[in-house]
């Protein structure tokens, strides 16, 4: 089973194999390195950029503006603060020119906690992000999901954010969550695509015969079924909110675990029908907790399905700090953990109407 970070390199492969993608840049994408997480590797329309990540959206808005098909790196979301400007003209150059330009770019950044990346690359960037409209935004939680937003990201005429949560990055997919066209052994797929250590000068990838696989942009999964709890979440907090709910189920508490996969347009029948059916609705995510993207959704929830409600919904984040510590205790206390995933749900779970 592929790991999220080859599956991204697979998807950009086919992406410019395919697609007509015809630029995947920023700082460190291109060789020797092939991006700070290796997402870019052996690639062949990849190159450098200098350290500067307005430069980096500039040039990506331009070359689509003059009719190429870029995807853009910013190394660490933690560096797109400082573009917000120039993210909004990505956004919004369609609305002002009447439909006359739009901006088909790509922009990729690693997101969140959990590599120990303390406070210059630990930040999230989805509550950020969901306040420039004209965006599009993803965010995968395996492997096979990466593969297919990313594909449908390249083919979007619309700019598109593809948040890659960086804790995930190594995991492998489950059975059932293969990419189409990977071959099934691990230690072939590395030697096939994975650059080795030491002098890449004369290596190049053997690219499986890898077929194109679309999630729809805005369509929500089930990640585990339940009937008790409506769990709303996405990116790295999906195998921990399953995890949670599985335990949990020795205590005949049954949690239904939403992964949104679209932040914008995010999948609201999905989460309508979820709410009716389990009554109780706790949003999970790693934000900041004040203007938080789960603020948003229990607002429309209690603004719409008032009346199904049998407890006031819940929302986790990340602590109101100004960034996260290095220290393992500062890191798990700024942001969701699975034990307290499991309080929150247990929580609502026993909460009377």
């Amino acid at each position: 089973m592929a790991t999220m970070v080859q599956a991204i390199r697979m998807a950009l492969h086919v992406g410019e194999s395919k697609l007509g993608v015809t630029d995947i840049f920023g700082e460190d994408v291109g060789p020797p390195l092939g991006g700070v997480f290796t997402a870019t590797q052996g690639l062949e329309t990849t190159w450098n950029t200098p350290l500067d990540e307005r430069g980096i959206v500039g040039m990506a808005i331009g070359l689509a503006l003059a009719g190429r098909k870029p995807v853009a790196e910013i190394q660490f979301c933690d560096y797109a603060f400082n573009t917000v400007d120039l993210l909004k003209i990505a956004g919004n150059t369609y609305w002002s020119s009447g439909g006359d330009w739009n901006v088909p770019l790509v922009m990729m950044t690693p997101v969140g906690a959990g590599i120990r990346g303390s406070i210059y690359h630990s930040h999230s960037f989805d509550a950020q992000a969901t306040r420039i409209p004209g965006w599009k935004i993803v965010m995968p939680s395996n492997p096979r999901d990466a593969y297919g937003l990313l594909l449908s990201a390249i083919k979007d005429p619309n700019p598109v954010m593809f948040l890659k949560p960086k804790a995930l990055l190594r995991a492998k997919g489950k059975p059932g969550e293969e990419i189409p066209g990977e071959p099934g052994d691990d230690k072939t797929l590395s030697k096939m695509i994975d650059a080795p250590l030491g002098d890449r000068t004369k290596w190049r990838p053997e690219w499986p015969k890898l077929e194109e696989l679309y999630i729809p942009i805005g369509k929500a999964r089930i990640a585990r079924p339940g009937t008790q709890v409506t769990v709303l979440t996405y990116g790295r907090n999906v195998p921990m909110c399953v995890a949670a709910a599985e335990e949990l189920a020795a205590d005949n508490i049954d949690a239904e675990i939403v992964d949104l996969r679209s932040l914008h347009p995010y999948d609201w029948d999905a989460i309508k029908q979820s709410v009716m059916k389990t009554n109780r609705v706790l949003c999970v995510n790693e934000d900041t907790e004040i203007t938080n993207f789960g603020e948003h959704l229990i607002r429309r929830i209690v603004e719409e399905l008032f009346y199904e409600l049998h407890a006031p919904p819940k929302l986790l984040a990340g602590a109101h700090l100004p960034g996260i510590g290095l220290a393992d205790a500062l890191e798990h206390a700024s942001v969701p953990q699975k034990d307290g995933i499991k309080r929150a749900i247990a929580e609502l779970a026993k909460h009377e109407p």
